[in-house]
Protein backbone atom coordinates (compact mmCIF):
# COMPACT_ATOMS: atom_id res chain seq x y z
CA UNK A 1 0.00 0.00 0.00
CA UNK A 2 1.49 3.38 -1.17
CA UNK A 3 0.99 6.59 1.36
CA UNK A 4 0.60 9.83 1.57
CA UNK A 5 4.53 10.31 0.86
CA UNK A 6 7.39 8.55 -0.31
CA UNK A 7 10.03 9.41 1.14
CA UNK A 8 13.11 8.64 -0.58
CA UNK A 9 16.78 9.18 -0.58
CA UNK A 10 19.04 7.85 -2.71
CA UNK A 11 21.42 6.38 -0.73
CA UNK A 12 22.29 3.12 0.65
CA UNK A 13 19.07 1.34 0.89
CA UNK A 14 18.69 -1.42 3.91
CA UNK A 15 17.89 -4.99 2.07
CA UNK A 16 17.08 -8.37 3.87
CA UNK A 17 18.12 -10.61 1.14
CA UNK A 18 17.03 -8.86 -2.04
CA UNK A 19 13.96 -7.26 -0.21
CA UNK A 20 14.48 -3.30 0.53
CA UNK A 21 13.24 -3.38 3.74
CA UNK A 22 11.15 0.09 5.02
CA UNK A 23 10.56 1.86 8.26
CA UNK A 24 8.50 0.42 10.94
CA UNK A 25 5.36 2.11 11.19
CA UNK A 26 3.19 3.74 14.02
CA UNK A 27 0.82 1.45 15.56
CA UNK A 28 -1.88 4.24 16.56
CA UNK A 29 -4.09 4.03 13.42
CA UNK A 30 -7.56 4.35 15.42
CA UNK A 31 -8.04 8.28 15.39
CA UNK A 32 -11.70 8.12 16.42
CA UNK A 33 -12.93 11.01 18.68
CA UNK A 34 -9.33 12.31 18.23
CA UNK A 35 -8.87 16.15 17.24
CA UNK A 36 -6.51 17.16 14.10
CA UNK A 37 -4.81 20.10 13.66
CA UNK A 38 -2.49 20.79 10.24
CA UNK A 39 -3.55 17.29 9.20
CA UNK A 40 -1.63 15.72 12.32
CA UNK A 41 -3.54 13.77 14.95
CA UNK A 42 -3.35 15.29 18.46
CA UNK A 43 -2.77 11.69 20.13
CA UNK A 44 -3.38 12.22 24.53
CA UNK A 45 0.16 11.76 26.08
CA UNK A 46 0.66 10.24 29.14
CA UNK A 47 2.26 12.93 31.13
CA UNK A 48 2.15 14.44 35.00
CA UNK A 49 2.38 18.40 32.82
CA UNK A 50 -1.30 19.72 32.84
CA UNK A 51 -2.13 20.46 29.19
CA UNK A 52 -5.11 19.43 27.17
CA UNK A 53 -3.38 16.31 25.49
CA UNK A 54 -2.55 15.19 29.01
CA UNK A 55 -3.69 11.56 30.11
CA UNK A 56 -3.46 10.94 33.27
CA UNK A 57 -5.08 7.89 33.19
CA UNK A 58 -2.45 5.71 34.74
CA UNK A 59 -3.39 1.92 33.30
CA UNK A 60 -2.47 3.67 29.86
CA UNK A 61 0.26 1.21 28.35
CA UNK A 62 1.85 3.49 25.77
CA UNK A 63 1.63 6.64 23.94
CA UNK A 64 3.62 8.27 20.18
CA UNK A 65 6.11 9.18 22.28
CA UNK A 66 7.03 5.41 23.69
CA UNK A 67 6.23 3.98 20.34
CA UNK A 68 8.88 6.50 18.70
CA UNK A 69 11.55 5.82 21.14
CA UNK A 70 11.28 2.08 21.00
CA UNK A 71 11.53 2.37 17.14
CA UNK A 72 13.74 5.00 16.88
CA UNK A 73 16.95 2.97 16.37
CA UNK A 74 15.73 0.84 13.82
CA UNK A 75 13.57 3.54 11.88
CA UNK A 76 17.23 5.92 12.09
CA UNK A 77 18.48 3.43 9.29
CA UNK A 78 16.20 3.28 7.17
CA UNK A 79 16.08 5.39 4.00
CA UNK A 80 12.41 4.56 2.74
CA UNK A 81 9.16 5.33 4.43
CA UNK A 82 5.94 5.24 3.38
CA UNK A 83 3.42 7.12 5.03
CA UNK A 84 0.48 4.51 5.71
CA UNK A 85 -1.30 6.73 8.33
CA UNK A 86 -1.13 10.11 9.45
CA UNK A 87 0.02 8.95 12.94
CA UNK A 88 3.43 8.10 10.84
CA UNK A 89 3.63 11.70 10.32
CA UNK A 90 4.27 12.56 13.95
CA UNK A 91 6.30 9.41 14.05
CA UNK A 92 8.70 10.77 11.43
CA UNK A 93 8.36 14.11 13.50
CA UNK A 94 9.64 12.19 16.81
CA UNK A 95 12.22 10.18 15.32
CA UNK A 96 13.92 13.61 13.88
CA UNK A 97 13.61 15.14 17.23
CA UNK A 98 15.35 12.15 19.03
CA UNK A 99 18.01 12.24 16.80
CA UNK A 100 18.77 16.11 17.15
CA UNK A 101 18.43 15.55 20.88
CA UNK A 102 21.04 13.00 20.91
CA UNK A 103 23.14 15.33 18.88
CA UNK A 104 22.88 17.98 21.09
CA UNK A 105 23.78 15.10 23.88
CA UNK A 106 26.90 14.12 22.49
CA UNK A 107 29.45 14.91 24.48
CA UNK A 108 27.07 15.63 27.88
CA UNK A 109 29.15 13.20 30.29
CA UNK A 110 26.75 13.39 32.91
CA UNK A 111 23.06 13.44 33.22
CA UNK A 112 23.08 16.58 34.80
CA UNK A 113 25.12 17.80 31.85
CA UNK A 114 22.10 16.00 29.43
CA UNK A 115 19.57 17.40 30.72
CA UNK A 116 21.09 21.38 30.54
CA UNK A 117 21.78 20.76 26.47
CA UNK A 118 17.73 19.30 26.12
CA UNK A 119 16.48 22.33 28.11
CA UNK A 120 18.01 24.92 26.18
CA UNK A 121 16.92 22.46 22.86
CA UNK A 122 13.53 22.86 24.43
CA UNK A 123 13.63 26.60 24.93
CA UNK A 124 13.93 27.31 21.22
CA UNK A 125 11.41 28.71 18.82
CA UNK A 126 8.95 25.34 17.64
CA UNK A 127 8.10 26.05 13.93
CA UNK A 128 5.13 24.84 12.65
CA UNK A 129 3.78 24.09 9.27
CA UNK A 130 4.28 27.38 6.68
CA UNK A 131 6.71 28.73 9.26
CA UNK A 132 10.66 28.70 8.25
CA UNK A 133 12.75 26.18 9.93
CA UNK A 134 10.18 23.33 9.91
CA UNK A 135 11.60 20.20 9.11
CA UNK A 136 10.16 18.14 6.19
CA UNK A 137 7.76 21.17 4.33
CA UNK A 138 4.69 19.31 3.14
CA UNK A 139 5.04 16.66 5.80
CA UNK A 140 2.04 18.19 7.91
CA UNK A 141 -0.84 20.46 5.68
CA UNK A 142 -0.45 24.11 5.80
CA UNK A 143 -3.73 26.02 7.11
CA UNK A 144 -6.15 26.97 4.04
CA UNK A 145 -8.83 28.22 5.70
CA UNK A 146 -9.73 31.01 8.86
CA UNK A 147 -10.73 27.85 10.53
CA UNK A 148 -7.58 26.10 9.75
CA UNK A 149 -4.82 28.68 10.78
CA UNK A 150 -7.07 29.24 14.26
CA UNK A 151 -5.69 25.51 15.21
CA UNK A 152 -2.34 26.54 14.73
CA UNK A 153 -1.38 27.97 18.75
CA UNK A 154 -2.91 25.19 19.56
CA UNK A 155 -0.81 22.99 17.55
CA UNK A 156 2.68 24.75 18.52
CA UNK A 157 1.65 23.78 22.11
CA UNK A 158 1.34 20.23 20.86
CA UNK A 159 4.10 20.08 19.32
CA UNK A 160 6.03 21.59 22.67
CA UNK A 161 4.29 19.10 25.04
CA UNK A 162 5.74 16.10 22.70
CA UNK A 163 8.90 17.71 22.50
CA UNK A 164 9.20 17.98 26.59
CA UNK A 165 7.88 14.60 26.89
CA UNK A 166 10.48 12.81 24.23
CA UNK A 167 13.51 14.74 25.89
CA UNK A 168 12.33 13.79 29.22
CA UNK A 169 12.00 9.75 28.87
CA UNK A 170 14.61 9.94 26.24
CA UNK A 171 17.04 10.90 29.09
CA UNK A 172 15.95 7.84 31.00
CA UNK A 173 17.33 5.81 28.12
CA UNK A 174 20.19 7.73 27.29
CA UNK A 175 21.77 7.66 30.84
CA UNK A 176 22.13 4.67 32.87
CA UNK A 177 20.95 4.96 36.31
CA UNK A 178 24.33 5.94 37.79
CA UNK A 179 23.74 8.79 35.18
CA UNK A 180 26.74 7.60 32.83
CA UNK A 181 26.00 7.90 29.50
CA UNK A 182 24.57 5.13 27.44
CA UNK A 183 26.86 4.10 24.52
CA UNK A 184 24.25 2.04 22.61
CA UNK A 185 21.89 5.13 22.84
CA UNK A 186 24.58 7.92 21.93
CA UNK A 187 26.52 6.23 19.30
CA UNK A 188 23.33 7.15 17.16
CA UNK A 189 24.08 10.53 17.44
CA UNK A 190 26.50 10.03 14.66
CA UNK A 191 23.66 9.00 12.28
CA UNK A 192 21.18 11.30 10.52
CA UNK A 193 17.70 10.85 10.06
CA UNK A 194 16.20 11.35 6.37
CA UNK A 195 16.62 14.71 4.85
CA UNK A 196 13.41 17.23 4.10
CA UNK A 197 14.88 16.82 0.54
CA UNK A 198 13.69 13.64 0.23
CA UNK A 199 9.67 14.06 0.72
CA UNK A 200 8.32 13.97 -2.70
CA UNK A 201 3.84 13.53 -3.01
CA UNK A 202 2.84 10.54 -4.14
CA UNK A 203 -0.36 10.33 -3.36
CA UNK A 204 -3.59 12.67 -2.09
CA UNK A 205 -5.74 11.74 0.71
CA UNK A 206 -9.06 13.93 2.37
CA UNK A 207 -7.55 14.35 5.92
CA UNK A 208 -10.71 15.67 7.80
CA UNK A 209 -9.47 17.84 11.10
CA UNK A 210 -12.33 17.84 12.84
CA UNK A 211 -12.73 16.10 15.70
CA UNK A 212 -15.33 13.09 15.72
CA UNK A 213 -17.80 13.09 18.34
Amino acid sequence: MQGLYSVLEHVEMVRVGNREIQGYHSSFVNEEGISKACGCPLLPLKSHINEPASDTEQDTPSDIVDEAITLFRANIFFRNFDIKSSTDKLLIYLTLYINLSLKRLQGCRTLAEGKRSIINLGLEIIAIPGEAGFPFPGLFASPKSQQEAGKLKQFRNYLKQLREETSERLLNVAYRPNGTPNKWWLAFAKRSFLSSRSIVPTEDIELNDSTEE
